[in-house]
């Protein structure tokens, strides 16, 4: 394998490691220090003194494309690897790739990858597609989710397939791209592994990371050059998907391209605008319309060279400002349309744009019910001429599919102030609705996590989804309620989703409050364990724990969490569940409606109930 890097010293030594401990124990590593002014050879240095499967080459500063080229040539082994020298690469990754490869015979074997932030693993979504389930022997035209798998770093390659194809890495950044494609297009065959095999790291320093760096100007030209010949091998030797790399590519590096229009302004060079325009030129009306309406708006402004207007629009997206009228056309006035005085008719017309917005902005106990008001919109778009529609609430059953309706009520679109993450408004086209819940009716159908649902109906447009919300914004989640023996806990997911959950539960947390830099939790345990107990925060996307002491008096409880000690790393967000612990599991339901929040540390944290019910603290950063 080839591990190209350059002042990375932060970072190697635990990359080298990772390959170092991999359970296939059979291989070569070509370290090549691409240049270093820090310390980054002395560590590769150390660590191919103790393991002979390791060497090192030097060479003046040339870049990772011509890192890797080099590290080619004094490769000798059948297969090969690249790994990124700040990246880290789980212990059974290339015994999985190379036996799979082993077994199949395929040209080259590619698995999933996650981001690696703040010391935190997260999914990575270029990957998530290409990668829901392991295909062995496949190709990119049979499985075209392949289009996102551009980088080289989660692969094995057949060295002799390599050398047939005479694949060979070009002088810029975003090297990976025509090399993945072209590996894709030409083999014969590929095994995808569903398994996680790389682990992609988000640097803390952004300016020394490519994809952090994304809008300067050296770094948009190579990545629109990696567009086009990638482009080119796609349309050569798998026409096929032309469609589908082009709506990707749109969607992501064209929209990149505007955003730097936007930004930068004439402080831009002109080739960038250019060479995006030269790329454009060739989508076909397909292409165009798989786009986002903002973005294809954006993108047209980016082809037509109008970058004064792009500027206007990008800050309008930005803002909230943009909403489009959406109205039905064509005869008998089959499709949904979205005018904008820039936006010619034939790029017009929205099919995956029409999708709900619902989220609620009260919620609250009145008179024993449970009562909602909320707000839903078309995407973002005015709803004017769409006119009076017919919605429904219900209550959908997570498991069973079972539903209970909530009613339905006829609607007419308004304009209202909607809240913004961050913290300013707009203005928003949509309706308004309304719902109310008798406990006992959802208290006859037993244990169950109901979720809230949406549909909106008129003739020619059916649109569904769940309720949801912004997080750290109104409402606040009621306290739960008992009925017929179970808890009715009112419940909001990490991802804004409301709904209701029930089950049967004794112990309880009666009392949560911020004391200093301190959580103080005091509650009621149904039973007594053994042991000592203590309160475990658990982090949900690695698991990740911490400890703190709880004092008993009798069944009543007592813990104290100093959120300094919690954590210190800056990933962007965080989920922390808190359990009782004492020798047996305990999450107590929470019956307060304290929602305390704090800034500790340059760390935000909120205190809220989870899906089941229980405690939670959210932690995201606040700089």
């Amino acid at each position: 394998m080839i591990i190209p890097f350059r002042n990375v010293e932060k970072y190697v030594g635990e990359c080298l490691e990772s390959v170092a401990g991999q359970s296939l124990r059979d291989f070569e590593v070509i370290c090549v220090d691409d240049g270093s002014t820090d310390g980054s050879a002395d560590v590769a240095a150390a660590m191919c003194a103790i393991d002979d499967r390791f060497r090192l080459v030097r060479q003046h500063n040339m870049g990772p494309g011509m890192a890797r080229n080099v590290g080619l040539r004094h490769a000798t082994r059948r297969y090969l690897a690249f790994v990124d020298g700040d990246d880290v690469v789980p212990r059974a990754a290339f015994a999985k790739l190379v036996g799979s490869l082993e077994s199949t015979g395929s040209d080259l074997a590619c698995g999933d990858a996650m981001r690696l932030i703040g010391g935190q693993l997260v999914r990575s979504w270029a990957h998530k597609e290409a990668f829901k389930v392991s295909r062995k022997r496949t190709h990119i035209t049979r499985h075209p989710a392949l289009i996102r798998d551009r980088m080289v770093w989660n692969k094995v390659f057949r060295r002799s397939f390599w050398d047939d194809l005479r694949l060979a890495f070009p002088d810029r950044m975003y090297e990976d791209q025509p090399v993945a494609m072209a590996a894709h297009v030409r083999a014969a065959s590929v095994d995808v592994l569903r398994e996680v095999v790389y682990h992609w790291r988000q640097r803390d320093e952004a300016e020394s990371s490519i994809t952090q760096r994304k809008l300067e100007p050296d770094n948009l030209r190579d990545r629109l050059l990696s567009v086009c010949d990638a482009s080119r091998i796609l349309r050569g030797g798998a026409p096929g998907l032309g469609a589908a790399f082009d709506t990707d590519t749109l969607e992501i590096d064209m929209h990149v391209v505007a955003e730097a229009v936007a930004r930068h302004g004439d402080r831009l060079p002109s080739d960038i605008v250019e060479l995006a325009v030269s790329y454009l030129d060739q989508v076909p009306l397909s292409g165009w319309l798989g786009l986002p309406f903002e973005r294809r708006l954006l993108v047209h402004l980016l082809h037509r060279r109008e970058l004064g207007p792009l500027a206007e629009v990008f800050a309008e997206v930005e803002s909230g400002a943009l909403q489009p009228l959406m109205r039905r056309t064509g005869r008998p006035r089959r499709r949904w349309v979205a005018e904008h005085s820039r936006m010619p008719d034939h790029l017009m017309p929205l099919s995956g744009d029409l999708s709900l917005a619902s989220r609620l902005v009260r919620l609250d106990w009145r008179e024993g019910m449970l009562r909602g008001e909320g707000r839903v919109s078309i995407g973002r778009f005015d709803a004017g001429a769409v006119g009076r529609v017919q919605l429904r609430t219900s209550l959908k059953e997570r498991k069973s599919g079972a539903r209970i309706s909530l009613g339905s009520a006829t609607a007419f679109p308004t304009w209202a102030e909607t809240a913004w993450e961050d913290d300013s408004t707009a203005l928003e086209s949509g309706y308004d609705f309304a719902f109310t819940l008798d406990p006992a009716t959802l208290a006859a159908h037993g244990s169950g996590h109901w979720e809230l649902h949406m549909e909106l109906r008129r003739p020619g447009l059916h649109l569904q989804g769940r309720i949801g919300g912004r997080r750290w914004a109104q409402p606040t989640t009621p306290v739960p309620v008992r009925q017929r023996g179970l808890w009715l806990v009112p419940v909001r997911t990490p991802r804004g989703s409301w709904g209701v959950k029930l089950f049967r539960r004794n112990s309880v947390v009666r009392e949560c409050h911020v004391h200093g830099d301190e959580l103080v939790v005091s509650g009621e345990l149904a039973k007594l364990g053994d042991g000592e107990p203590v309160l475990r925060l658990i982090r949900r996307n690695d698991g990740e724990e911490v400890y703190f002491p709880v004092a008993l008096d009798g069944h009543a409880f007592t813990a104290r969490v100093a959120f300094a000690e919690i954590d210190d790393s800056k990933q962007e967000e965080a989920c922390w569940d808190l359990v009782l612990d004492q020798g047996k599991v305990v999450r107590p339901v929470v019956e307060t409606a304290a929602r305390p929040e704090v800034e500790v540390k340059g760390r935000r944290y909120l205190v809220d109930r989870s899906e089941d019910g229980c405690l939670m603290i959210r932690e995201t950063g606040v700089s």
